[in-house]
């Protein structure tokens, strides 16, 4: 246990066209130091996640951190960016960063999407896919993992009632996120069933069955253990774990997400655990299709099997393994560089009784799985409360 988090803070996610990537980061920024008990200038490094690829006219992000506060300045200040899992990159960057002599450093995750016209808004996402073979899918991502569940209900059977459950579970859960764009238990029959509000977007997938487009920011502080001792909290990280797969999805089954697999057998190697060991899952439901191949990849079940988790309840809250008790991704919303930031934040807020009406009851250990692209960049994050 070489990193814990410190002090948290996360913006409501949503439309915000009144708001800009600055004052985004400037936000979270403060409240993070406020939450960890520190000033600006206790801060030895500063890692911020956006992914970008032309949501924002401004580029060159990393420096936008200092405008917080003049006492960032001249401290070392660095933008990651590894598409859906930006956020998880910036904090695996942080960790490196204490790794290496730092006692504080503050990780932060941006995203504005929501002023970029829709058309844009597709082909803006499609360049965390291969271009020369998906670069033209219809429908964008959505295009991308339309197609991947078509080829899972031909392999494995129609799975859309596996679907509805997965996203009526999410849509529930997030009714009691205060940071959720979403906040409507939609049920399992709306969404379900085709309609005028939940019509066919790509393949099988529903509306509902499709993340949100958000703006949000979130921020963390991360001490080295001992510095973390000496502070109010210290949620550590057990185990990290980074698995990158081949970008064309040619060269590999897209339906095993063999990189999630690998992530996730790290992670739980290195922390010796078993995945039932964990209280909770914040896992990567950009689209529902997603949230069930990972069932599987991080064994819960078998390939092909993955349905009868969703559909028996066994990562409903109170069950098994709750997985997404924040509503996730597809309640929450999924502003791009902020999301894996986010999952972080929530799950020290698990981790510290601090969650509110999302609280995992008797939560001890908890897993974060934060995907980019189509299973190709993979992070895990085991966490556990050391104060």
């Amino acid at each position: 246990m070489t990193a814990c988090i410190v002090g948290w803070a996360h913006s409501k996610f949503g439309k915000h066209s009144d708001e800009t990537v600055e004052s985004l980061i400037v936000g979270v920024v403060g409240e993070a130091l406020k939450n960890a008990g520190c000033e600006a200038g206790d801060i030895d490094e500063i890692i911020l996640g956006h992914f970008n690829a032309g949501f924002s006219d401004q580029d060159f992000t990393a420096s936008l951190i200092l405008q917080a506060s003049d006492q960032f300045r001249f401290k070392p200040a660095t933008r990651v960016e590894n598409a859906c899992a930006t956020g998880s990159a910036a904090v695996q960057q942080g960790i490196r960063a204490i790794q290496t002599g730092a006692k504080k450093v503050l990780v932060v995750g941006v995203e504005q999407m929501t002023t970029t016209p829709g058309p844009e808004i597709g082909q803006n996402l499609l360049k965390a896919s291969y271009l020369p073979e998906d670069g033209t899918t219809p429908g964008g991502f959505a295009g991308v993992f339309g197609n991947i569940a078509q080829a899972y209900f031909q392999k494995y059977g129609d799975q859309s009632d596996a679907l509805a459950h997965i996203a009526a579970k999410n849509h529930k859960n997030g009714v009691n996120n205060p940071y959720a764009q979403m906040r409507k238990d939609l049920g399992y029959d709306f969404c379900r069933t085709e309609s005028d509000k939940n019509p066919f977007v790509a393949g099988p997938l529903k509306r509902t069955d499709c993340s949100l487009v958000s703006d949000g920011a979130a921020a963390i502080v991360l001490a080295d253990t001992q510095t973390a001792l000496k502070m109010d909290k210290a949620v550590a990280f057990r185990a990290t774990a980074h698995a990158q797969d081949f970008l064309p999805m040619s060269k590999r089954d897209i339906l095993q997400f063999e990189g999630c697999s690998v992530a996730w057998r790290r992670a739980l190697a290195d922390a010796g655990l078993a995945i039932d060991d964990l209280s909770f899952v914040e896992t990567h439901d950009c689209f529902t299709i997603a949230e069930l191949i990972e069932y599987e990849a991080m064994g819960l079940a078998k390939p092909g099997e993955g349905a009868a988790i969703a559909i028996e309840g066994q990562t409903q809250m109170g069950a098994r393994l709750p997985v997404n008790p924040s509503g996730g991704l597809k309640s929450k919303g999924h502003p791009i560089g902020a999301t894996g930031v986010s999952m972080h934040v929530l799950t020290a807020m698990q981790l510290t009784g601090t969650a509110g009406d999302i609280q995992v009851k008797g939560a001890e250990l908890g897993g974060i799985f934060n995907m980019g692209g189509a299973a190709v960049a993979n992070y895990v994050s085991i966490m556990e409360r050391i104060k």
